[in-house]
Protein backbone atom coordinates (compact mmCIF):
# COMPACT_ATOMS: atom_id res chain seq x y z
CA UNK A 1 0.00 0.00 0.00
CA UNK A 2 1.03 3.77 -0.32
CA UNK A 3 3.48 4.71 2.42
CA UNK A 4 2.17 5.92 5.94
CA UNK A 5 4.66 8.91 5.42
CA UNK A 6 2.66 10.61 2.97
CA UNK A 7 5.00 12.97 0.25
CA UNK A 8 8.31 13.94 0.42
CA UNK A 9 9.50 17.59 -0.21
CA UNK A 10 10.41 16.04 -4.02
CA UNK A 11 7.58 14.57 -4.73
CA UNK A 12 5.17 17.93 -3.19
CA UNK A 13 7.32 20.05 -5.39
CA UNK A 14 6.32 18.55 -8.59
CA UNK A 15 3.00 18.14 -7.74
CA UNK A 16 2.77 22.15 -7.55
CA UNK A 17 4.63 22.41 -10.60
CA UNK A 18 2.62 19.95 -12.64
CA UNK A 19 -0.36 19.39 -11.53
CA UNK A 20 0.50 15.49 -11.36
CA UNK A 21 2.57 13.07 -9.43
CA UNK A 22 3.38 9.49 -10.34
CA UNK A 23 4.39 7.07 -7.13
CA UNK A 24 5.74 3.61 -8.72
CA UNK A 25 5.22 0.53 -6.35
CA UNK A 26 2.11 2.15 -4.16
CA UNK A 27 0.49 -0.72 -4.43
CA UNK A 28 1.78 -4.01 -3.49
CA UNK A 29 1.76 -6.89 -6.11
CA UNK A 30 -0.81 -9.17 -3.82
CA UNK A 31 -3.20 -6.08 -3.51
CA UNK A 32 -3.45 -5.41 -7.54
CA UNK A 33 -3.68 -8.97 -8.07
CA UNK A 34 -6.45 -9.35 -5.34
CA UNK A 35 -7.70 -5.98 -7.07
CA UNK A 36 -7.67 -7.14 -10.27
CA UNK A 37 -9.59 -10.46 -8.86
CA UNK A 38 -12.24 -8.98 -8.22
CA UNK A 39 -12.42 -6.39 -11.46
CA UNK A 40 -13.17 -9.93 -13.48
CA UNK A 41 -15.58 -11.27 -10.49
CA UNK A 42 -17.36 -8.56 -11.03
CA UNK A 43 -17.28 -8.56 -14.54
CA UNK A 44 -18.30 -12.20 -14.74
CA UNK A 45 -21.15 -11.71 -12.23
CA UNK A 46 -23.25 -9.04 -13.49
CA UNK A 47 -26.27 -9.89 -15.57
CA UNK A 48 -27.32 -8.40 -19.35
CA UNK A 49 -31.06 -8.82 -17.83
CA UNK A 50 -32.87 -5.46 -17.36
CA UNK A 51 -29.31 -3.70 -17.91
CA UNK A 52 -30.32 -0.47 -19.73
CA UNK A 53 -27.01 -1.06 -21.99
CA UNK A 54 -25.86 2.50 -20.80
CA UNK A 55 -22.53 3.72 -22.97
CA UNK A 56 -20.20 6.12 -20.80
CA UNK A 57 -18.14 8.31 -22.67
CA UNK A 58 -16.43 11.63 -21.64
CA UNK A 59 -16.88 14.59 -23.58
CA UNK A 60 -19.06 18.14 -24.12
CA UNK A 61 -21.09 17.58 -27.19
CA UNK A 62 -24.99 16.25 -26.76
CA UNK A 63 -24.32 12.67 -27.98
CA UNK A 64 -21.94 12.30 -24.83
CA UNK A 65 -24.48 13.92 -22.31
CA UNK A 66 -26.82 11.84 -23.47
CA UNK A 67 -25.14 8.20 -22.50
CA UNK A 68 -24.55 9.46 -19.11
CA UNK A 69 -27.83 11.09 -18.68
CA UNK A 70 -30.00 8.14 -17.64
CA UNK A 71 -31.61 7.02 -14.12
CA UNK A 72 -28.78 3.88 -14.08
CA UNK A 73 -26.07 6.72 -14.41
CA UNK A 74 -27.45 9.28 -11.90
CA UNK A 75 -28.22 7.15 -9.17
CA UNK A 76 -24.73 5.20 -9.39
CA UNK A 77 -23.45 7.07 -6.86
CA UNK A 78 -23.63 4.36 -4.03
CA UNK A 79 -24.29 1.33 -6.32
CA UNK A 80 -21.71 -0.87 -8.12
CA UNK A 81 -23.00 -0.15 -11.56
CA UNK A 82 -21.97 -0.84 -15.45
CA UNK A 83 -21.34 1.22 -18.27
CA UNK A 84 -20.21 -0.21 -21.61
CA UNK A 85 -17.75 1.15 -24.31
CA UNK A 86 -20.11 2.86 -27.54
CA UNK A 87 -17.86 0.81 -29.44
CA UNK A 88 -19.04 -2.64 -28.33
CA UNK A 89 -22.19 -1.94 -29.93
CA UNK A 90 -23.57 -2.38 -33.90
CA UNK A 91 -24.98 0.50 -35.65
CA UNK A 92 -28.01 -0.78 -34.80
CA UNK A 93 -27.55 -1.20 -31.19
CA UNK A 94 -26.46 -4.85 -30.94
CA UNK A 95 -23.78 -6.03 -28.54
CA UNK A 96 -20.48 -7.37 -30.43
CA UNK A 97 -18.30 -8.05 -27.63
CA UNK A 98 -18.90 -10.29 -24.49
CA UNK A 99 -19.80 -8.46 -21.51
CA UNK A 100 -16.69 -8.89 -19.92
CA UNK A 101 -15.08 -7.57 -22.95
CA UNK A 102 -17.60 -4.58 -23.56
CA UNK A 103 -17.68 -2.47 -20.15
CA UNK A 104 -15.93 0.65 -20.40
CA UNK A 105 -16.36 1.20 -16.12
CA UNK A 106 -17.57 -0.07 -13.04
CA UNK A 107 -18.85 2.80 -10.51
CA UNK A 108 -19.02 4.55 -8.27
CA UNK A 109 -19.64 3.26 -5.51
CA UNK A 110 -16.76 0.22 -5.24
CA UNK A 111 -15.51 1.98 -2.23
CA UNK A 112 -18.69 1.54 -0.37
CA UNK A 113 -19.50 -1.84 -1.40
CA UNK A 114 -16.55 -3.86 -2.52
CA UNK A 115 -14.23 -4.88 0.64
CA UNK A 116 -11.48 -5.50 -1.58
CA UNK A 117 -11.56 -1.91 -3.01
CA UNK A 118 -12.68 -0.50 0.08
CA UNK A 119 -9.36 -1.55 1.95
CA UNK A 120 -7.45 0.06 -0.94
CA UNK A 121 -9.41 3.41 -0.38
CA UNK A 122 -10.01 4.31 2.93
CA UNK A 123 -6.45 3.68 4.26
CA UNK A 124 -3.51 5.64 6.27
CA UNK A 125 -1.58 5.71 3.42
CA UNK A 126 -3.77 7.82 1.41
CA UNK A 127 -5.37 10.32 4.13
CA UNK A 128 -1.56 10.88 5.23
CA UNK A 129 -1.09 11.92 1.09
CA UNK A 130 -4.26 14.06 0.74
CA UNK A 131 -2.80 15.69 4.24
CA UNK A 132 0.22 16.20 1.97
CA UNK A 133 -1.78 17.98 -0.86
CA UNK A 134 -3.56 19.90 1.74
CA UNK A 135 -6.66 18.67 2.63
CA UNK A 136 -8.55 19.17 5.80
CA UNK A 137 -11.19 17.04 5.55
CA UNK A 138 -10.94 15.08 2.77
CA UNK A 139 -13.76 13.27 1.28
CA UNK A 140 -14.19 10.26 -1.23
CA UNK A 141 -17.22 10.55 -3.51
CA UNK A 142 -16.88 8.51 -6.02
CA UNK A 143 -14.93 5.25 -6.74
CA UNK A 144 -14.48 3.02 -10.20
CA UNK A 145 -12.63 0.42 -12.59
CA UNK A 146 -11.79 2.04 -15.75
CA UNK A 147 -11.34 -1.38 -18.18
CA UNK A 148 -10.16 0.17 -21.28
CA UNK A 149 -11.06 -2.71 -23.23
CA UNK A 150 -8.98 -4.34 -25.90
CA UNK A 151 -9.15 -3.26 -29.18
CA UNK A 152 -12.18 -0.95 -28.47
CA UNK A 153 -11.16 0.97 -25.47
CA UNK A 154 -11.85 4.22 -26.40
CA UNK A 155 -9.92 7.80 -26.21
CA UNK A 156 -10.91 9.81 -23.33
CA UNK A 157 -9.99 13.62 -24.71
CA UNK A 158 -8.46 16.34 -22.67
CA UNK A 159 -10.59 17.28 -19.31
CA UNK A 160 -10.40 18.30 -15.98
CA UNK A 161 -11.86 16.29 -12.96
CA UNK A 162 -13.16 19.14 -11.10
CA UNK A 163 -15.58 20.11 -13.86
CA UNK A 164 -17.38 16.81 -13.12
CA UNK A 165 -16.79 17.05 -9.73
CA UNK A 166 -17.01 20.76 -8.70
CA UNK A 167 -16.61 22.28 -5.39
CA UNK A 168 -16.31 26.11 -5.16
CA UNK A 169 -13.62 26.55 -4.36
CA UNK A 170 -12.34 23.70 -6.66
CA UNK A 171 -10.75 21.07 -4.95
CA UNK A 172 -10.90 17.46 -6.34
CA UNK A 173 -7.98 15.49 -7.05
CA UNK A 174 -8.10 11.96 -8.15
CA UNK A 175 -6.33 8.91 -7.16
CA UNK A 176 -5.46 6.65 -10.26
CA UNK A 177 -4.07 3.08 -9.35
CA UNK A 178 -3.14 1.12 -12.54
CA UNK A 179 -3.85 -2.54 -11.89
CA UNK A 180 -1.81 -3.52 -15.04
CA UNK A 181 1.14 -1.70 -16.91
CA UNK A 182 -0.35 1.35 -18.64
CA UNK A 183 1.82 1.93 -22.28
CA UNK A 184 1.43 4.55 -25.04
CA UNK A 185 -0.18 1.93 -27.23
CA UNK A 186 -2.92 0.45 -24.95
CA UNK A 187 -3.53 4.15 -23.87
CA UNK A 188 -1.90 5.57 -20.70
CA UNK A 189 -2.62 8.95 -19.76
CA UNK A 190 -1.12 12.13 -20.94
CA UNK A 191 -0.83 15.26 -18.87
CA UNK A 192 -0.36 19.06 -19.85
CA UNK A 193 2.00 20.30 -16.70
CA UNK A 194 1.53 22.92 -15.30
CA UNK A 195 -2.00 23.29 -16.97
CA UNK A 196 -3.73 23.17 -12.90
CA UNK A 197 -2.15 26.82 -12.57
CA UNK A 198 -3.02 28.40 -16.05
CA UNK A 199 -6.40 27.00 -16.44
CA UNK A 200 -9.61 27.94 -14.51
CA UNK A 201 -12.29 25.75 -14.51
CA UNK A 202 -14.47 26.95 -17.28
CA UNK A 203 -17.51 24.71 -17.36
CA UNK A 204 -19.11 21.95 -14.90
CA UNK A 205 -20.83 19.01 -15.59
CA UNK A 206 -24.19 19.43 -13.89
CA UNK A 207 -27.80 17.90 -13.78
CA UNK A 208 -30.17 20.27 -16.05
CA UNK A 209 -33.65 21.03 -14.57
CA UNK A 210 -35.59 19.23 -17.51
CA UNK A 211 -33.52 15.93 -16.44
CA UNK A 212 -30.06 14.41 -17.79
CA UNK A 213 -27.12 16.47 -17.73
CA UNK A 214 -25.16 18.73 -19.47
CA UNK A 215 -22.65 21.53 -19.12
CA UNK A 216 -22.62 24.88 -17.69
CA UNK A 217 -20.06 27.88 -17.61
CA UNK A 218 -18.91 28.86 -14.63
CA UNK A 219 -19.12 32.41 -14.69
CA UNK A 220 -15.81 33.41 -12.97
CA UNK A 221 -13.61 31.47 -15.28
CA UNK A 222 -10.83 33.15 -16.86
CA UNK A 223 -9.65 32.81 -20.45
CA UNK A 224 -7.57 30.72 -21.63
CA UNK A 225 -7.28 28.06 -24.46
CA UNK A 226 -6.43 24.20 -24.80
CA UNK A 227 -4.34 24.63 -28.49
CA UNK A 228 -1.85 26.72 -26.01
CA UNK A 229 -0.92 23.35 -24.22
CA UNK A 230 1.67 20.35 -24.43
CA UNK A 231 1.06 17.02 -23.06
CA UNK A 232 3.48 14.72 -22.31
CA UNK A 233 2.95 10.81 -22.15
CA UNK A 234 2.72 9.09 -18.32
CA UNK A 235 2.99 5.13 -18.65
CA UNK A 236 3.26 3.80 -15.90
CA UNK A 237 3.75 0.00 -14.82
CA UNK A 238 1.36 -2.12 -12.48
CA UNK A 239 1.11 -0.94 -8.77
CA UNK A 240 1.58 2.65 -9.51
CA UNK A 241 -0.56 5.63 -8.19
CA UNK A 242 -1.16 8.65 -10.27
CA UNK A 243 -2.33 11.62 -8.84
CA UNK A 244 -4.15 13.91 -10.45
CA UNK A 245 -5.08 17.84 -9.85
CA UNK A 246 -8.46 18.85 -10.43
CA UNK A 247 -7.81 21.24 -13.23
CA UNK A 248 -4.89 19.57 -14.56
CA UNK A 249 -5.77 19.22 -18.55
CA UNK A 250 -5.28 15.27 -18.54
CA UNK A 251 -6.57 12.84 -21.70
CA UNK A 252 -5.77 8.88 -22.81
CA UNK A 253 -5.58 7.89 -26.52
CA UNK A 254 -7.63 4.89 -27.56
CA UNK A 255 -6.14 0.98 -26.81
CA UNK A 256 -4.81 -0.39 -29.73
CA UNK A 257 -3.29 -3.29 -28.36
CA UNK A 258 -4.91 -6.50 -27.73
CA UNK A 259 -4.55 -6.32 -23.55
CA UNK A 260 -7.28 -4.56 -21.45
CA UNK A 261 -5.48 -1.49 -19.04
CA UNK A 262 -7.30 -1.79 -16.42
CA UNK A 263 -6.98 1.00 -13.82
CA UNK A 264 -8.99 1.58 -10.25
CA UNK A 265 -9.71 5.39 -9.78
CA UNK A 266 -11.83 7.33 -6.50
CA UNK A 267 -11.49 11.50 -5.91
CA UNK A 268 -11.18 13.41 -3.15
CA UNK A 269 -12.74 16.84 -2.43
CA UNK A 270 -12.33 18.89 0.43
CA UNK A 271 -15.37 18.50 2.65
CA UNK A 272 -14.83 22.16 3.92
CA UNK A 273 -15.62 23.69 0.58
CA UNK A 274 -19.19 23.78 -1.02
CA UNK A 275 -20.55 20.92 -3.48
CA UNK A 276 -24.11 21.69 -4.42
CA UNK A 277 -27.15 20.09 -5.52
CA UNK A 278 -26.48 21.21 -9.18
CA UNK A 279 -23.63 18.33 -9.27
CA UNK A 280 -24.63 15.17 -11.04
CA UNK A 281 -23.72 12.97 -8.46
CA UNK A 282 -25.28 13.29 -5.27
CA UNK A 283 -24.39 11.99 -1.42
CA UNK A 284 -26.08 9.40 0.14
CA UNK A 285 -27.75 10.02 3.22
CA UNK A 286 -24.86 9.52 5.68
CA UNK A 287 -22.37 12.22 3.34
CA UNK A 288 -19.08 11.38 1.16
CA UNK A 289 -16.80 9.07 3.31
CA UNK A 290 -15.02 10.81 5.07
CA UNK A 291 -10.61 9.63 4.53
CA UNK A 292 -9.73 10.89 8.70
CA UNK A 293 -12.05 8.73 9.98
CA UNK A 294 -9.50 5.70 8.74
CA UNK A 295 -7.20 7.44 11.70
Amino acid sequence: MASTEGLTTEQRDFWAENGYLIIPNALSPETVDELLRESHQLLEDFSLDGHPMTKFTTGDDASSSAHVGDNYFLTSHDQIRFFFETAAFSSSGVLLKPKTRAINKIGHGLHLLSPAFRSATLTRGNLAIARDLGFSDPRVLQSMVICKQPEIGGAVPSHQDSTFLYTNPPSAVGFWYALEDCTESNGCLSFAPGSHRRCEVKKRFVRMEGGGTGFEDVQSAGEWSEEDETFVLGPVERGSLVLIHGNVLHKSERNTGMGSRFIYTFHVIEGENKYDEKNWLQPTAEGFSRLNDVE
